[in-house]
């Protein structure tokens, strides 16, 4: 899949783990080329980078993105300095990311549109699993509503440092 990058390199990193939707990781990447945000993709991938479907919900912004390929999830993982860089989304987490305090170069990781976060991740990492707040009427949000939602609070967060 190409050759991973480490995390550091800009203030806020988005993760998208086995992503299965090319509209969704379009508009992922539209979205991180907006905020001067990495997009690190995680394999294996549901769909081609090079479908037209990507590029069409990308628009003419996908050349712009700082996109980086990791060809499994513990790839992924090794090029990340330290654990506290990391903030799982999950609609099962028990705690709402307004709790969080996100730092610089922090990788905010989601899972596929179908099941979410595979669940050795969900283990692993309980204690920095994090939900956006919903009603009960509904199971989860868009994956990439829940990317920006959550995006836009780290770089609140994370602004000037």
């Amino acid at each position: 899949m190409g050759s991973p990058a480490a995390v550091r390199a800009v203030p806020v990193n988005v993760v998208l783990i086995e992503p299965e939707i090319h509209f969704n990781t379009g508009n992922v990447g539209r979205t991180c080329v907006g905020t001067g945000t990495a997009l690190h993709l995680v394999g294996p991938l549901g769909f081609s980078l090079d479908a037209k479907e990507i590029r069409r919900s990308g628009l003419d912004y996908w050349p712009k993105l700082d996109l980086r390929l990791h060809g499994s999830i513990p790839e992924f993982l090794q090029t990340v300095p330290s654990e506290d860089d990391l903030f799982f989304f999950s609609a099962e987490a028990p705690r709402g990311f307004w709790e969080a305090r996100f730092t610089p170069g922090a990788c905010l990781v989601f899972g596929k549109e179908s099941t979410g976060l595979p669940t050795e991740l969900r283990t692993r990492y309980r204690d920095r699993l994090w939900s956006i707040p919903r009603s009960k009427d509904i199971r989860s949000y868009n994956l990439s509503v829940c990317v920006a939602v959550a995006l836009f609070e780290a770089k609140r967060q994370t602004r000037g440092r």
